[in-house]
């Protein structure tokens, strides 16, 4: 059979709820097989059911035992999971560091919780374009549920609201230290704060200090645009100056109207309909927490549907990705015409000598793909 028919198979395969064709679809994803992009291309048309879930936060946090935690709870609630745990590259193969059921002993065994680790690749963030379409083929295949796991040093928080609905930032009981960490611009992709291993000294600190970081935040004390990532998109007013219109858990199990906030009123006495996150306290080893977290992660997605916010972030990431793509072709095109100009290398070395210089050279590589744009510009 030929490529293209493996291809198609492949996709019936996956379509009907095979997990070995899904496994072997993200294989050939990541590692960017001949035919990936027609088989990426068809499964746009099955996507757009799943819940995306990003976990995030400092190593150690705990991240991937409340993903395991989460994974559990919502099979007993009768839905389908996947998980892409975004580890570390191997330095000398590439690929993930580790295995794809060392950290996840609640749900060995469970064929409706598929388990995939990724190598980050040394992307920034961590999220390569190849996560992203690994997202989409466990969305294709019909999981109810897709979290990611990433793996918390860098950017890493950062990249995964590209992908994401909902970003869930892990914070452990502490000095006070992840907190402060947070300001620097983590705070703006949370859309829930949840501080896991929440029996250890500290906590109660911890969920004070993120308390008054979100109030800060929802008043632009921190001089954001709005509170959680996709705050800036969603501020609307409903002309009775409250917040998302659910109370704010403190994390002790007291719910605040949000309009306790300390907000700076809007001209007209009005608040901004955006979404204030919440902060939700959880013991990930012994389960503690996690319907809590739950509900508040159905409440966010509630909020993205109705207030239109996940038609808007739909757009804004198709159009990111048209962007990447757009960029990786682009760039291989570039590739191929410098080697057909010497190679950079001795383009490298005629600038050393003094014969051209790097902005001559990339004029010159570049013409011949604006002169082909300008045609197809005449033709159409």
């Amino acid at each position: 059979m030929t490529e293209g028919g493996d291809d198609e198979r492949l996709l019936e395969e996956l379509l009907a709820g095979k997990h070995r064709a899904l496994a072997r679809t993200i294989s050939k994803i990541e590692n960017r097989a001949p035919g990936y992009r027609d088989l990426v291309s068809e499964l746009y048309a099955h996507t757009g059911e799943a819940d995306v879930i990003g976990i995030t936060g400092s190593p150690g946090a705990g991240k991937s035992t409340l993903v395991d935690k989460l994974a559990e709870a919502y099979r007993e609630r009768g839905e389908t999971v996947g998980i892409i745990a975004i580890d570390p590259s191997s330095p000398f193969s590439g690929g993930a560091v580790l295995g794809d059921r060392i950290r996840m002993g609640s749900t060995v065994g469970d064929m409706d919780v598929f388990v995939r680790s990724m190598s980050a690749r040394g992307t920034l963030g961590g999220l390569s374009t190849a996560t992203a379409d690994a997202v989409k083929a466990m969305d294709a295949f019909g999981k109810d549920k897709v979290i990611i796991e990433t793996v918390g040093a860098g950017q890493n928080e950062i990249d995964i609201v590209r992908t994401a609905d909902t970003v869930a930032v892990l914070v452990p009981p502490g000095s006070g230290d992840d907190v402060q960490t947070l300001k620097a611009g983590i705070l703006e992709i949370g859309d829930i704060f949840v501080v896991n291993k929440a029996d250890r000294d500290g906590a109660d600190r911890t969920v004070q200090e993120l308390r008054d970081m979100v109030a800060m935040d929802a008043g632009d004390g921190f001089g954001m645009s709005g509170a959680g990532h996709h705050g800036a998109d969603a501020m609307q007013m409903d002309g009775h100056g409250h917040g998302h219109g659910h109370g704010h858990d403190d994390g002790h199990g007291q719910t605040h109207d949000d309009t306790d906030q300390d907000q700076d009123p809007e001209p007209h006495g009005e608040e901004p309909d955006g979404w204030i996150p919440p902060i939700v306290e959880t013991v990930a080893t012994h389960g503690t927490g996690v319907e809590e977290f739950i509900d508040e992660l159905e409440n966010h997605q509630q909020y993205l549907v109705e207030s239109g916010t996940r038609a808007e972030m739909a757009r804004k990431r198709y159009a990111e990705e048209i962007r990447t793509l757009l960029r990786e072709d682009v760039h291989g095109l570039l590739e191929d015409e410098l080697e057909d100009a010497g190679g950079i290398d001795d383009l490298a070395e005629a600038v050393r000598t003094g014969d051209t210089d790097p902005y001559t050279i990339a004029d010159e590589v570049l013409e011949p793909v604006e002169t082909c744009l300008e045609d197809l510009e005449r033709e159409g």
